[in-house]
């Protein structure tokens, strides 16, 4: 993705260093970590408890490693381009203003509007205070044990997130979220799958609309993302039989068509997935 000379968003809030608590490493290598940090979020088991250090072990002097901090800078550009491709589309196909997120970025641990947040339930987007959150080493997750490579799937990681917010901002998002309160957990699953294939859609709109910036292989990458996270895949690759009824984000074969689905149309329109007779 060509970013020089994008501007970076002022929408970031850099929490790196002040999160509480650490990380319980003892016995647990960087590649066995990433793992659990991949498992945990996508098949939404909660494995905070397994690396939360609790000895209370006081946490080194932050320092970000040069990697880490091109990480930060590419997040702030890249949340810049769904700036200008979302205060576009909402008044162009919404008539509507957009108003965007605030990012935060953090380190092993932070606090949300939604509650405790660490390294272990990935990139996240909290409707209650309006902010995606990341931390950084979740793209070297994506990357080194997910499989999806490239600058652009960690783009549309980002423009994800970001199209949780749009669905925030439309009443989509506080919709689903109470009428998954009153469902079944299979029920729920089926709805949040729904919600998560729309997001994928609107990442796709937002791809269509960068077009001046994408490289060769650009779409490739983010179409590899979308099938490497998938549900299905996700639970072979940690040794289980792909249960349907526990599914939160959907197949890879449906989030990638999705995805494409909203970077062919670029419409708006054309992600309802709440409508859609077949995923």
């Amino acid at each position: 993705m060509r970013l020089r000379g994008i501007r970076t968003s002022s929408n970031i809030e850099d929490r790196r260093g002040r999160g509480g608590g650490g990380i319980a490493l003892g016995g647990m290598g960087g590649v066995g970590l990433l793992v659990v940090l991949a498992i945990g979020y996508f098949t939404g088991v909660d494995v905070t408890p397994l690396i939360v250090d609790q000895g209370g072990s006081q946490s080194q002097p932050y320092e970000p490693t040069p990697e880490e901090q091109a990480a930060a800078e590419f997040t702030g550009k890249v949340l810049a381009t769904t700036e200008d491709v979302w205060g576009q589309v909402f008044q162009q196909q919404l008539n509507a203003q957009y108003t965007p997120p605030t990012l935060v970025l953090f380190s092993r641990m932070t606090q949300s509007g939604c509650g405790g947040a660490s390294g272990a339930t990935g990139p996240f987007y909290c409707p209650l205070d309006r902010k995606a959150y990341i931390d950084l080493d979740f793209f070297a997750t994506l990357e080194q044990r997910l499989g999806a490579r490239g600058d652009f799937a960690a783009a549309y990681v980002i423009a994800h997130e970001v199209a949780h917010h749009v669905q925030n901002l439309t009443g989509i998002l506080p919709e689903v979220n109470d009428a998954r309160q009153r469902a079944s957990e299979t029920e729920a699953n089926a709805l949040t799958v729904r919600l998560e294939l729309q997001a994928d859609c609107l990442s796709g709109i937002w791809a269509s609309k960068v077009d001046g910036l994408l490289e060769p292989g650009d779409i490739d990458e983010a179409l590899n993302a979308a099938r490497q996270i998938g549900d299905d895949k996700l639970q072979r690759d940690a040794g289980r039989v792909p249960q349907p009824h526990t599914f939160t984000h959907g197949t890879s074969a449906q989030r990638s068509s999705w995805f494409k689905r909203g970077y062919d149309s670029g419409d708006v329109s054309a992600c309802d997935t709440f409508a859609a007779r077949r995923l």
